[in-house]
């Protein structure tokens, strides 16, 4: 098969991360070749929880359904505390969501859908998007960078054919041990080794056994150590089990093989359990965050830009919005639509919420007695950049943490996700999230007519699609008249201006208001405040 010698943007790693960027890519109509050295998707379920927002993203792709038929029924989406899984005086926490109950804060409540089960789900659809644009099997060996692009260099690993690739920008989703990073020169600040896990995937007929406490995660009390994740509640499982790497010796050594089936039956609290142990992974427990996300031509997302504990289930799904606010610009920019400055707001925006999402999940390490895990705390993130025309009335202040881990509070001010309010409308709409992208979407309550020259006029200038959508007349109704101004704080003349990743870009409260539609989709474009 022909491999492409040119491209605008290479994306080196195939996971989640990097699946989702192509498939955005593809949705904004940009050109790209990712590379992923595996030959096929994981086979560890790893990561296991999709938070609400990164539902969204995949409702935006078009995705939701075959994400959620992928993984756990929504009524098993809870959490079991016992000492074994017989455990009589078990508790069970949590509440289980379902898409169709119309959720107050978003139209795709979060599921549990191991990784295993979503790679496969994203890969099809990139591979259906951009063809033979999608190349497992195939590894960065070098690259080197200049004014105008990256000369990478990829080996397929089926021929040892070496392959040389001139992209206009290099994207490392590869990883905590990233080679894009490492080449980039781009270090790593935080702690490593707060904690070693041996993690089992096995088979077992366990699914009568939990029939009356089916949950998404099975955490252990004292005298057990560690948890089982479900992968089916049924046979197939994970065994995740702590361990002190310093005593691996001989049989004592929990990775031992003849060990493993004793573990998982310890565990269980079922002796006799029939087990088949399928696959193991050791893994270290880290809380790192890259000192930059992009440079030069070199941009960093996922676990190559941040390394998160696991103890809140945040790690895939920050990458996964790193993904989804990266794409939008990476396809202005290589259009030709934006100045390279605009990628300069993707550390701006995404950075500070690696960081307080690691600050968070290793508070969560630390508890002794649980922690809440929070389904929508991504729908809180609020950024501040060059991307977003802050209201005139907003003080030039220290910035507020772009997370609130007391819950999500709707908001429509700038730089804040669109709040999500029921409408009814063209079939598949039924949320104003179903109303954004793929270009800027500008959004009003009101039948005022400049609104939509304005945006035609703004468009043409600035060379970018602007879709105006009205609430409340014509073909969208709202199911509480009024909802989306009251949420956004508008009055009836006004409206926002949605970016392609559904974040609030500009505010204004009539089509008279400074800085007007074009003036800000200038300086959206520019990355210039």
């Amino acid at each position: 098969m022909h491999f492409p010698t040119t491209t605008p943007v290479l994306i080196v790693g195939g996971g989640p991360v990097g699946l989702t960027l192509s498939n955005l890519l593809s949705r904004y109509g940009a050109d790209h070749l990712l590379v992923e050295a595996r030959p096929d998707v994981s086979r560890h379920p790893k990561a296991r929880g999709v938070s609400a927002r990164s539902m969204e993203i995949f409702r935006r792709c078009g995705l939701e359904g075959e994400v959620r038929a992928a993984g756990l029924p929504a009524s098993q989406v809870f959490f079991y505390r016992g000492r074994d899984l017989v455990d009589p005086d078990f508790v069970r926490s949590g509440v289980a969501h379902d898409a169709a109950d119309g959720d107050e804060n978003t139209p795709s409540p979060g599921m549990i859908c191991s990784q295993d089960a979503l790679e496969p789900v994203l890969l099809r659809r990139a591979r259906e998007s951009a063809a033979d644009r999608i190349r497992f099997g195939v590894r960065l060996l070098s690259f080197a960078e200049d004014e105008d692009g990256v000369r990478a260099v990829l080996e397929d690993r089926a021929d040892g054919e070496q392959h040389t690739v001139r992209a206009g920008w290099l994207v490392g989703c590869d990883g905590a041990a990233s080679t894009v990073r490492t080449g980039a020169g781009v270090g790593m600040d935080g702690p490593t080794g707060l904690g070693h896990f041996l993690s089992v995937r096995f088979e077992a007929p366990l699914g009568d056994v939990v029939a009356d406490r089916a949950s998404a995660s099975y955490f252990l009390t004292p005298p057990g150590r560690g948890g089982f994740m479900a992968v089916d509640n049924d046979r197939h499982w994970i065994y995740q089990y702590p361990f002190d790497p310093a005593h691996r010796l001989g049989d004592e050594d929990p990775t031992a093989p003849k060990r493993l089936k004793d573990l998982v039956r310890a565990a269980a609290g079922i002796p006799d359990l029939e087990v088949t142990v399928r696959d193991t992974m050791v893994w270290r427990m880290d809380a790192q965050l890259a000192s930059a996300y992009r440079s030069g031509r070199v941009l960093l997302a996922g676990d190559a830009a941040h390394v998160i504990p696991p103890t809140g289930g945040h790690g895939m799904n920050t990458g996964i919005g790193d993904a989804d606010n990266l794409a939008w610009k990476l396809a202005a920019v290589t259009a030709g639509r934006a100045a390279p400055g605009l990628l300069d707001s993707y550390q701006a925006e995404r950075r500070p919420v690696a960081r307080q999402i690691i600050d968070v999940s290793t508070e969560n390490a630390r508890a002794r007695t649980g922690y809440r895990i929070d389904d929508e705390l991504l729908l809180t993130a609020a950024y501040r950049s060059a991307a977003v025309i802050r209201d005139a009335e907003d003080p030039a202040t220290a910035p507020r943490p772009p997370l609130d881990v007391s819950g999500y509070h709707p908001s429509g001010g700038p730089g804040h996700r669109a709040p999500h309010t029921r409408i009814s409308g063209p079939p598949g709409v039924i949320s104003t999230l179903d109303l954004i992208g793929p270009g800027f979407t500008l959004i009003t309550a009101a039948d005022t007519p400049d609104w939509q020259p304005q945006a035609d006029a703004a468009a043409a200038v600035a060379r970018t699609s602007v879709t105006v959508h009205r609430l409340d007349g014509g073909r969208l109704h709202q199911e509480s008249p009024g909802a989306f101004n009251r949420l956004c704080a508008l009055p009836a003349t006004g409206a926002v201006l949605v970016r392609p990743d559904g974040h609030i870009a500009w505010r204004a409260a009539s089509p008279s208001a400074e800085p007007d539609l074009l003036h800000a989709l200038r300086r959206i474009l520019t990355g210039v405040r």
